[in-house]
């Protein structure tokens, strides 16, 4: 019987210990809620030391023998069932969804690095929309998670609080509220002891998005050359410290660091110093919810993917890099300032991806009182040039005359509305010349021919009176020097008219003729005004007659 009984016993402590032996997975730091581009670690914890782990991730076994599986960065391809074996036993399945946007409030580094040098510190920066009230920050250091509790003299939305130095190679925190069901996202803090630590922003790295990776020096910004790698491989030699990469892809996954050769400016000589970075993973993921910025006069963001509640979150940066929240929480704004801005979308429990960063250059501002005046000068000008067009315009009418001399007006005898007009100048020809049927009149001209004739001989017409004719003859120049001038003899109403030449005999230059002009029932003659005895200049008039006698 007591045989019996020690087998019993015997059976139950070998299942015990087996069941002792099957190992578990939980997960470290312990959240709640797992949010895109978070931390943590997954722990094989089984009793046998020493002994080898074996992990799978829905039922397919992954190349790791390591108690703990490190996610750098969460996205939703990390959701589901995991397991690890150890000792040929595996664990009960151990299942994590992962959500598909940030969470809620917004924790950033207000002053630091995302690498530091060991023992020194940074300042925090933890914000949300409803309120700070009972929230309180925690920080995960090894494997311990530890308590952060903030001193909030009266409720805010955002906070600046300092933690203790940093000694171990890797810090988290992150901030909750009192029931830890709203949360903020995780910042990441790394130690390093050398003075040349690789510096990538934004993180984690977007698909599609734009990442600079920065190499810095602690104490100077002298960096006369600088060498990048990835995977220990050259990837740029510059004699700048950054190197940007415009659109990430999935093929920019791996380790970097970068080599800086750089000098402090305390010192004047001497060779200068060159250091190596420790590595920086780069990891990936395609963003879900992810906000959009378009530029229209304005600002506006959208989100297409997210809540109908979401509101928006706007963030701004200059010559850092550094994204730097504005204050403002409307979908639509006009910065003030230039410089790039990018916003999220925030709803009661989570945030989108922060959109890609646009650059904005704000309209000049107008003065109402300049334009006014702008407008009143506008206007003196365009009633000024008008003027000047109207006075050019009347000037160049009056210049231009009518093509017909003033009109005559004659009373037939009828009625004070029966006139008839004189004829235009130059005859109806002279108006349209080309028209047939229009035959030359008695005391129209003709051309002056100069068949037979020598140059400069001048030709003048006679002109009819009430009953004569009128002829021309050629003004010869025979025996006459140059300078003798001809002119010609009117008819009066019943009288002939004559020239003859004036002669130049016995005469200096400058003696002028002219030529008397007869009456009605007279005759004009013409003698020679002779210049003896005269001084050059001297002019002669003709004498005049009047109806019958001579003056």
């Amino acid at each position: 019987m007591r045989g019996g009984k020690h087998l019993l016993l015997l059976a139950v402590l070998v299942l015990h210990t087996r069941c002792q032996q099957k190992p578990q997975v939980f997960l470290s730091p312990a959240l709640k809620n797992i949010f895109s581009g978070d931390l943590f670690y997954l722990i094989c914890n089984n009793s046998a030391s020493g002994s080898g782990v074996k992990w799978y991730y829905e039922d397919a076994e992954k190349n790791l023998t390591s108690k703990t599986w490190k996610i750098s960065v969460a996205t939703s391809k990390d959701s589901g069932s995991y397991q690890c074996e150890s000792n040929g036993q595996k664990s009960d399945r151990f299942t994590i969804t992962i959500l598909e946007y940030f969470p809620s409030a917004s924790l950033t580094i207000n002053t630091g690095q995302p690498v530091m040098q060991t023992g020194g510190s940074v300042v925090l920066q933890l914000e949300n929309d409803n309120g700070l009230k009972g929230w309180n920050c925690w920080v995960y250091r090894g494997d311990q998670t530890k308590k952060i509790k903030l001193r909030l003299e009266e409720d805010t939305v955002s906070l600046v609080f300092q933690p203790r130095s940093l000694t171990v190679l890797e810090t988290i925190f992150w901030c909750t509220d009192n029931a830890q069901q709203r949360r903020s996202n995780q910042i990441t803090i790394r130690t390093s002891e050398k003075a040349v630590s690789l510096e990538m922003y934004p993180l984690p790295a977007v698909a599609g998005k734009s990442m600079t990776l920065k190499c810095l020096t602690w104490g100077t910004d002298q960096v006369s050359h600088a060498v990048f790698y990835k995977d220990n491989v050259v990837i740029l030699e510059s004699d700048r410290p950054t190197y940007k990469i415009s659109k990430v892809t999935e093929s920019a996954m791996g380790r970097y660091k970068c080599d800086a050769t750089f000098m402090y400016k305390a010192r004047s000589g001497g060779r200068p110093y060159q250091v190596v970075s420790d590595y920086q993973d780069m990891l990936v993921h395609a963003p879900t919810m992810e906000a959009f910025v378009s530029a229209n006069f304005g600002l506006s963001c959208s989100c297409p993917r997210c809540p109908n509640n979401a509101s928006c979150r706007w963030y701004y940066k200059d010559n850092d890099e550094q994204w730097k929240h504005t204050g403002s929480s409307q979908g639509f704004m006009m910065p003030e300032r230039s410089g790039t801005y990018a916003c999220q979308a925030v709803w009661n429990n989570g945030r989108s991806f922060l959109s890609s960063g646009v650059m904005y250059q704000p309209p000049m501002k107008v003065n109402p009182a300049v334009v006014s005046i702008v407008l009143v000068i506008l206007g003196l000008l365009a009633a000024a040039g008008a003027g000047a067009f109207y006075i050019w315009y009347k000037k160049r009418n009056a210049t231009e005359g009518p093509i017909y001399e003033d009109v005559m007006l004659e009373s037939q005898g009828r009625s004070a509305d029966k006139f008839k007009m004189t004829t235009p100048r130059g005859g109806d020809n002279a108006l349209h010349p080309d028209v047939p049927g229009r035959e030359k009149k008695v005391g129209h001209y003709e051309a002056l021919k100069t068949e037979g004739m020598k140059e400069p001989v001048y030709h003048t017409l006679g002109m009819e009176g009430a009953g004569g004719k009128g002829e021309y003859e050629a003004l010869k120049k025979e025996g006459m020097e140059d300078g003798a001038y001809h002119i010609l003899g009117m008819e009066g109403a019943g009288g002939k008219g004559e020239y003859e030449a004036l002669k130049k005999e016995g005469m200096e230059d400058g003696a002028y003729h002219t030529l008397g002009m007869e009456g009605a029932g007279g005759k004009g003659e013409y003698e020679a005004l002779k210049k003896e005895g005269m001084e050059d200049g001297a002019y002669h008039t003709l004498g005049m007659e009047g109806a019958g006698g001579r003056v």
